[in-house]
């Protein structure tokens, strides 16, 4: 599509992607729609009959290109491909999660409905530093229009603007959304007989809500459905994070996890009663996404009405909103107690807020049932972590919510560790 420094390449329909969208190019407010045709691709050595390709009649998706990480060189930026599913990079990343422009249904007894974007309008770029983006969302609930703005860099910004037109009244939606991938990790490697240390596309997520509390909640690969809610009104931001950076946290030399990217979730504007919603779905296999997080409206939205929202997509490896001033969860640890019925659990905090400390702080914890014992703080110098550690005797077999955080003075040091314990 035009010239440097942005060109986009169309994906070809079939095997997953069976759903043609179109697409047009938009020159000084003009709209042109750019038909498929088998002479825009190279099929190589593959014979698949005229017929097929006579029956297509649009593209499956789009994917775009800009010297991100070398003038000489065009690496793919953003890709929308499949649903109403993109994904962006940062530099020096390589594709992880994936965002999606409307989740409806997520984990409800009623099913998901998976909307579509139907229509792309590419604008031409007028400058190096931002590309615009529109698009025509369908679904059997509603419809909607987007924009998104693409700021290449260090972290990716897409600014996100949306409608949405309601067809029937809708109770679960999903703004915001955010889908990845966990496979096990340190805290959770239940029957895993793995040679790494960890697979997963992201390890947490961070929410920071609306009285400026900052919650880090570790992922899990579940045994059954897990859906967790964080009630909450104009959140400042949420995200799935990946926060271990180095080789040896997976050893992988194939999936390369340590330069998947973080995607942040910042909303602009008044976004009411709420919730930040978690859903962790059990997963045999590393190809599977599992993990769902999105911002669910406390009310529902009404058929015939009009709902809009503006929020900002951060994609990269160490995004701007971070909270210096408090210490971070750098590593979540779970084995058995002191007891048969016991469990131990390991919490670091790290980061440069919890450097130079002198004395110990102080651990705040929180069960919502059974009991807890042997806590104790120490800094640990080979990791330059300060580690919480303490006991959890359960009690019954529904979910336990765990908090955790460290005090110095009477005042939060650290961002607040969240865990929902299950046998």
């Amino acid at each position: 599509m035009g010239e440097a420094p942005f060109t986009a390449q169309f994906f070809h329909p079939g095997y997953y992607y069976q759903h043609a969208v179109r697409i047009y190019d938009v020159t000084e407010g003009k709209a042109r729609e750019l038909h498929y045709s088998p002479d825009l691709f190279d099929f190589g050595a593959n014979n698949l009959g005229s017929g097929a390709l006579e029956q297509t009649n649009g593209f499956a998706g789009f994917r775009v290109h800009y010297a991100l990480n070398s003038a000489n060189y065009l690496d793919e930026l953003v890709s929308f491909l499949g649903g109403s599913y993109f994904r962006a990079l940062g530099r020096d990343m390589r594709y992880g999660l994936s965002a999606r422009g409307l989740a409806i249904g997520t984990a409800s007894e009623r099913g998901e409905e998976f909307p579509f974007f139907s229509e792309f309008y590419l604008e031409r770029p007028v400058d190096a530093n931002s590309l615009v983006i529109h698009a025509l969302l369908n679904s059997r609930s509603c419809t909607g229009v987007y924009t998104f703005t693409v700021r290449p860099g260090d972290t990716t910004i897409v600014d996100v603007n949306l409608a949405l037109y309601m067809r029937v009244k809708v109770d679960t939606v999903g703004i915001g959304p955010l889908t990845s991938m966990f496979f096990f990790g340190a805290n959770d490697r239940q029957a895993v007989d793995d040679y790494r240390a960890a697979a997963h596309d992201s390890d947490g997520l961070l929410i920071w809500n609306g009285a400026a509390e900052w919650l880090w909640r570790p992922l899990v690969n579940p045994q059954r459905l897990r859906i967790s809610y964080f009630v909450d009104r104009n959140p400042k931001g949420f995200g799935l994070l990946q926060r271990k950076r180095q080789f040896d946290d997976y050893s992988d030399a194939e999936a390369r996890y340590e330069h998947r990217p973080s995607a942040w979730v910042e909303p602009v504007g008044d976004w009411g009663a709420g919730a930040v919603m978690l859903v962790e779905i059990p997963s045999d296999l590393e190809s599977n996404d599992n993990i769902v997080a999105f911002w669910r409206p406390q009310n529902p939205l009404a058929a015939g009405s009009e709902w809009q929202a503006t929020y900002r997509l951060h994609w990269g490896k160490v995004l701007p909103f971070v909270n210096r001033e408090l210490g971070t969860v750098a590593e979540t640890r779970i084995g058995r107690g002191s007891t048969e019925t016991a469990r131990r659990f390991v919490v670091d905090f790290g980061g440069e807020a919890m450097q130079g400390r002198e004395r110990a702080p102080e651990a705040r914890l929180f069960t919502s049932r059974g009991t807890l014992s042997s806590a104790s703080t120490h800094f640990v110098p080979d990791s330059k972590v300060w580690r919480t550690q303490f006991e959890l005797v359960p009690e019954g077999y529904d979910p336990i919510e765990l908090r955790c955080h460290l005090e110095a003075g009477g005042q939060a040091i650290t961002e607040t560790w969240c865990y929902q314990w299950t046998e």
